[in-house]
């Protein structure tokens, strides 16, 4: 319970005005709420706020509409989805669960069951058979910090991953992004970290 009322928490004097100004705001259980100013109606966490700005003595409230709930890390959420089976597999294989549980936050471009199904034969087996390789193959899909769709440019850019090479993010014009050209077809599942 103390988990939750402290998700709930933003440490600081923030006004509406501060609120509103930001994307994310780091909450006092350390997990961070996403902030959305859309047609003069805000969310946090996709709860609407209805009231702001109220002062007391040791801070501001602002009221929103439910409650909302820590995220799950990027293992458990991944886990939870049923199309990332092989990916958690392979993640603990590769003794990167705890990493992946950490505060981050990380970026993860994630090969569904599909994806890991199409390598060639005996890929896959060889791989979990080989740990550095499978963790520098893992960490080639993760990049440091938190990136959404919406905050890419129309454009190519190069980034660096945990792996420590460089991978090409693309946004085309019709807003598709892919990577190394692999097509993003889910984008955005926000987890804790």
């Amino acid at each position: 319970l103390a988990g939750v009322l402290t998700y709930h928490v933003v440490p600081g004097r923030l006004t509406a005005k501060d609120v509103v100004s930001a994307s994310w705001l780091t909450t006092a259980q350390g997990q961070s709420l996403r902030v959305l100013a859309k047609g003069g109606v805000v969310t946090i966490d996709g709860a609407k706020v209805i009231a702001t700005d109220i002062e007391t003595s040791n801070g501001i409230i602002h009221v929103i509409d439910t409650v909302v709930l820590p995220r799950k890390d990027i293992v458990d959420t991944a886990i939870d989805a049923k199309s990332f089976d092989t990916l958690v597999t392979a993640l603990k294989a590769a003794d990167l669960v705890d990493a992946l549980r950490g505060a981050g936050p990380f970026t993860v471009f994630a090969p569904t069951d599909d994806a890991f199904a199409r390598l060639p034969s005996g890929a896959l087996d060889g791989l979990l058979k080989n740990v550095p390789a499978l963790k520098s193959v893992l960490t080639f899909h993760v990049v440091p910090g938190r990136v959404l769709s919406t905050d890419l440019r129309e454009g190519t850019v190069k980034v660096k991953t945990l792996q420590g090479s460089e991978i090409t993010v693309t946004k085309g014009k019709d807003g598709t992004v892919t990577v190394n050209g692999a097509k993003v077809t889910a984008a955005d599942v926000i987890a804790g970290n």
